[in-house]
């Protein structure tokens, strides 16, 4: 019995075809990120006992390294910001003011919004912490960090970025912005974590996600009360009252003395400029 005859293969269009260049560059990515081959399907045992190992260094070096902040507040936007910008500003106002009422701003620790929130608190004389990412274009770090940490992986990044903080300010972003924003609503629509307020700021930039928002509430693909999880404003005053009422109140936040580190275990505080 002979087998039917196979069609042939379909050859891509001239203009979809990958070039040589092409796959060495893609070669060259996976060289440098070691772990690139994660979430590409099934590995073998040991490279997967191994990952383990790394996402549990990824946490303890976190752990340590925040385990001292107090009561934090991440500010999540977009690495392109620029300086001088408008937003860049905000960015840094809001830095500033959510270091005065006592909370430690937590960042992604690069440039853009990121800079600018903690070069605020950094001039306000606040606790500034950067929680960075590593990557094969190398994400600096920005200077106006009092400690540091470096993840390998984005996912324990985004744990750590969440865990330690009491509310969530949302500047303008992209998709990583947006994935982190909707992580924490996701989180706490969910109840794995508490009802920390999330303030998006931005309005001329985020009305269309807002609308979305109550559109996906309209059409009863989230509850009715899910869009008041986020307070829209472009106040920086307004955006303080809220995390007040939401945040230092609704939690009893007191301004109490932090955890000493132990030197023994390699651990550092954070000290207050």
């Amino acid at each position: 019995m002979t087998p039917p005859n196979c069609p042939d293969v379909p050859q891509p269009a001239p203009e979809q075809k990958v070039s040589e260049e092409e796959i060495r560059e893609e070669e060259r990515f996976e060289l440098q990120t070691s772990d690139s081959g994660f979430l590409a399907g099934p590995r073998s045992r040991l490279h997967d006992l191994g990952t383990i190992f790394r996402v549990g260094a990824d946490f303890l070096r976190a752990f340590r390294t925040l385990h001292f902040v107090g009561p934090a507040v991440t500010v999540f936007g977009s690495a392109r910001i620029q300086p001088g910008t408008a937003y860049y500003e905000m960015a840094r106002e809001v830095g500033a003011a959510i270091a005065k009422l006592g909370f430690t701003v937590v960042t992604g620790g690069g440039p853009g919004i990121m800079e600018a929130a903690n070069k605020g608190a950094f001039e306000a004389g606040g606790r500034s912490i950067g929680v960075n990412i590593e990557l094969p274009f190398e994400q600096h770090l920005n200077p106006y960090v009092d400690r540091s940490v470096t993840m390998r992986y984005f996912f324990t990044r985004k744990t750590i970025l969440i865990k330690y903080s009491y509310a969530f300010v949302v500047l303008p972003g992209g998709a990583g912005t947006l994935d982190e924003t909707f992580e924490t609503m996701t989180l706490i629509q969910t109840g794995k974590i508490r009802n920390f307020p999330i303030v998006l700021m931005g309005k001329d930039y985020w009305q269309p996600l807002m609308d979305f928002v109550y559109h996906m509430a309209d059409a009863g693909m989230i509850s009715p009360s899910d869009p008041d999880l986020i307070f829209f404003t472009d106040d920086v005053e307004e955006a303080m009252a809220h995390l007040q009422r939401h945040a230092v109140r609704q939690f009893g936040l007191r301004r109490h003395k932090l955890p000493d580190p132990k030197p023994v275990l390699g651990e550092k505080g954070v000290s207050v400029s």
